[in-house]
């Protein structure tokens, strides 16, 4: 299936993702959930988040705080106090930063309270989409604040291709686990 471009697409393809993101979750091992996560000797994995991310917990955060960013986003533009999808002083130039503080305010954070904030916004962001016509997520121009997009991209951006991202993390993760890298 290819991104989303209608509202049920949308939805179909963000429950498949999360449905199949917490089935690979429940099946990770004991070992694989206490191992940090550690990819400094695969030189393909340059990106920052591959060195950022070092457990599951990590990852859920990330997820969780992305969908914060789209739902406050939303609320507060549509209440007509126009705002960045990224916040300020971040930009998307920067956003590796605002992704680092994410990161450093959740290192507290319980694996099962990564868990339970990662269910609950991910349906706080289904639940909003639902609120949406086809038209008001997938035309061009219908909210300014938008910009060059659609709004229904930013739902797919933080729903079903995040979930892809974190599926690829937690397999190389295994992958590394299984052939005793670590």
């Amino acid at each position: 299936m290819g991104r989303p471009t209608t509202k049920s697409d949308l939805l179909n393809a963000g429950e498949e993702k999360y449905e199949k993101l917490n089935a690979l979750i429940a099946g990770m091992t004991e070992g694989e959930l206490s191992t940090p996560f550690d990819f400094s000797g695969d030189e393909k994995k340059k990106e920052a988040h591959w060195g950022r991310d070092k457990n599951l917990r990590d990852v859920l955060i990330h997820l969780y705080e992305w969908h914060q960013l789209l739902l406050n986003w939303v609320c507060v533009n549509k209440e007509g106090d126009p705002q960045p999808f990224i916040p300020r002083p971040y930009n998307w130039k920067t956003y590796g930063k605002l992704n680092m503080e994410f990161w450093k305010k959740h290192q507290d954070t319980t694996l099962e309270e990564a868990k339970e904030m990662f269910q609950k916004s991910h349906k706080d962001v289904i639940d909003l989409a639902q609120n949406f016509s086809n038209e008001e997520l997938f035309s061009k121009g219908v909210y300014d604040w938008v910009g060059g997009s659609t709004l229904g991209s930013y739902f797919v951006s933080v729903t079903a291709s995040h979930y892809e991202w974190a599926m690829k993390k937690i397999k190389a993760h295994q992958k590394n686990c299984k052939s005793g890298v670590y």
